[in-house]
């Protein structure tokens, strides 16, 4: 096999990427790392993602693949993979990078086994242990290809190691869509803000919403969600609900002839998608978050923001354990009752980034230090572990994490209860006439669990800093 000698090619495609992606190629810059920046065009329409290029300060692609959107999703992901093919033989990269969950974090990841090259995957280890979810198995798929694997949270790690991942695979770095938040938030300090006025909204008097996941966009469940926004409206009169429709969701709402009944609704104000500043400006200022977007939870987290999350689970848990999220599905009465409760309730703060368990806004900064000392070895091969890596490397998985692997999780694991709420249990099992069953855990029992996890998915991230600058 030939020595790899090329850039590095970041592979993206849709607007989440592209916020996720900016810190990353700004220290890469910085570094001096050579890279090739490849744009899928999944999100087909490129110039309203040019608006976040802008606005995050990202480059021009190098290369812009101009990939429609398709009804069939295999024919989307095929497309891709072959364009990627076809530039990773041109360009000759020295490792192939994509992160999240996306057909062209996908596509880029099959496209490096196909091409022989090494394939480093960014937000690993995310798990909604939905199986109905695309974007679950996209992330599986993407993990299970990669040669090194990036951890954003505690969590992330412990399902890895849980997969049989090697350890010396895996990075705990933290969540870049935090850096790129931080950054909005420093540069929007001071400004004077027309975005309340642009919307006739007061801070702490409306709840934005955001819906586009595939799951969410059928029939039946749309129209519970335009129904539960219809309820909100009318009970709770002096709230205004901001909701800026993803094209999408737009298109669901004409054809399932759900626009009018939406638009009826004298609280709802409808908008067209939102530059991210615009959106992270609205957020900051909102009573409530209602969304089902993995990116909008870390956001809304971190903004100290109460959320409600329109799905059954999370890939994010650490936003339920520590009392920020509710999962309600789409149960209108559970969630107008949160909502109710909340709604008066005193917001939650700000959370400590120094022990924050999504990040500390410089995962962008460990990510490009990672990739730059990939680079530099030259001798990074598909399909080959990892061994080079010194085990005292800063950025290995902290001792905090795998005392709590090898004494307490070794046989756990982390679901939801029957209120959404991530809960640890071991996995012990009696055995009665041959049929093994989950022994029950008492109420005490699971709450000093909860605790534990409240505990245990804090990051000190002085201690992964290592030779960050």
């Amino acid at each position: 096999m030939p020595e790899n000698k090329g850039p590095i090619m970041i592979v993206a495609g849709t607007r989440p990427e592209a916020i996720k992606l900016a810190p990353v190629i700004e220290w890469l810059d910085k570094l001096g790392v050579d890279y090739v920046f490849v744009w899928s065009g999944q999100h087909y329409d490129y110039e309203m993602s040019r608006i976040f290029f802008e606005q995050l300060g990202l480059p021009e692609p190098d290369k812009y693949l101009d990939v429609k959107a398709s009804s069939d999703i295999s024919e989307q992901v095929s497309k891709i993979m072959i364009e990627l093919v076809r530039c990773i033989k041109e360009v000759n990269p020295t490792i192939i990078y994509a992160l999240g969950d996306t057909n062209t974090t996908l596509s880029a990841a099959l496209a490096s086994v196909y091409t022989a090259k090494p394939y480093v995957h960014d937000e690993a280890g995310m798990r909604s242990f939905n199986s109905m979810m695309l974007e679950e198995m996209n992330r599986r798929i993407a993990d299970a290809i990669a040669s090194l694997r990036l951890a954003p949270t505690k969590l992330a790690v412990l399902n890895l190691l849980m997969e049989g991942i090697r350890m010396n695979t895996i990075r705990l770095v933290g969540s870049t869509a935090i850096d790129s938040l931080l950054k909005v938030l420093n540069i929007i300090e001071g400004q004077e803000d027309d975005t309340l006025s642009d919307f006739n909204v007061e801070k702490g008097q409306y709840i934005i919403i955001t819906v586009h996941r595939r799951e969410n966009l059928t029939f039946e469940r749309l129209s519970r969600i335009v129904e539960l926004l219809k309820v909100i409206a009318e009970r709770l009169d002096d709230i205004k609900i901001v909701f800026p429709v993803h094209p999408h969701t737009r298109n669901r709402l004409v054809t399932y002839g759900l626009m009018k009944t939406l638009s009826s609704q004298k609280n709802v104000i409808i908008s067209k998608p939102l530059g991210y500043i615009e959106f992270v400006k609205l957020m900051r200022n909102a009573k409530i978050v209602i969304t089902d977007s993995g990116g909008v939870q870390e956001e809304a987290f971190i903004l100290g923001k109460y959320m409600i999350t329109l799905r059954r689970t999370t890939e994010w848990p650490e936003t339920v354990v520590l009392g920020y999220n509710y999962l309600v599905d789409v149960d209108i009465r559970t969630a107008v009752d949160v909502i109710h409760e909340l709604i008066n309730s005193e917001e939650k703060g700000l959370i400590n980034l120094d022990e924050c368990p999504l990040g500390d806004g410089k995962a962008g900064q460990r990510v490009a230090h990672i990739l730059k000392g990939i680079t530099e070895l030259k001798t990074l091969q598909r399909g080959l572990e990892l061994d080079y890596i010194d085990m005292r490397d800063p950025y290995l998985i902290p001792s905090l994490t795998m005392m709590y692997y090898r004494n307490v999780l070794r046989n756990a694991y982390v679901c939801f209860d029957d209120n959404g709420i991530p809960l640890l249990h071991n996995n012990t099992f009696s055995y009665s006439k041959g049929i093994r069953c989950l022994r029950r855990a008492t109420i005490s029992e699971l709450m000093k669990r909860r605790e534990e996890i409240e505990a245990f998915i804090k990051v000190k991230w002085s201690e992964i800093n290592g030779r960050v600058n």
